[in-house]
């Protein structure tokens, strides 16, 4: 049985199912402004009720590139759920590279035996990063986010400034 199946209850429940369609929705919106605006340095964070974006770029482009991904998405564009630089993909490759790092060092009680294993610790924690990248887009597409933007719409673009940190909340509701 897939995982999906066995988590669905979960992912399911109103709150988590809105926040997977939210963070589906700012990965959308952050590839269509990347492809837009050049250099554009940008990060994210989704909720039940909408989405934050952190970085210096207009209202205007914003509302424009959320409101496209949405109208995108709706129209069958799911893909665009799934990004690359994703929080969820950082956090695999993450554990993945401590749980090889961790095997590798298993029995080395020694500074002597930790060094002399060091190459063999690097390998694997290669390997690990090398295969966290399609486990970190799968879970991604199949727990932290999802493409299906039925009955979600955008309520408001928001400019929120603290200091130098320009930061947009996208509000959504359905």
């Amino acid at each position: 049985m897939p995982a999906t199946s066995t988590l669905h209850p979960i992912l399911s429940l109103p709150f988590v199912d809105r926040t997977r369609r939210n963070h589906g929705l700012e990965h959308a919106t952050l590839t269509l402004l990347a492809q837009k605006v050049h250099g554009l340095k940008m990060a994210g964070r989704s909720t039940p009720n909408g989405f934050y974006l952190y970085g210096s770029v207009s209202t205007e482009a914003v509302t424009e590139a959320a409101h496209e991904a949405l109208r995108r998405m709706k129209n069958g564009e799911t893909s665009l759920a799934v990004h690359p630089n994703c929080g969820t993909s950082f956090v695999t490759a993450g554990v993945a590279a401590a749980c090889a790092a961790y095997l590798g060092f298993f029995g080395a009680n020694d500074w002597r035996a930790r060094w002399e294993r060091l190459p063999f610790v690097a390998i694997l924690t290669t390997l690990a990063l090398i295969f966290a990248q399609p486990l970190g887009l799968a879970l991604q597409r199949d727990f932290t986010t999802s493409g299906d933007m039925r009955g979600l719409e955008i309520v408001s673009v928001q400019r929120r400034g603290r200091g130098g940190l320009v930061t947009h909340f996208v509000a959504t509701r359905g």
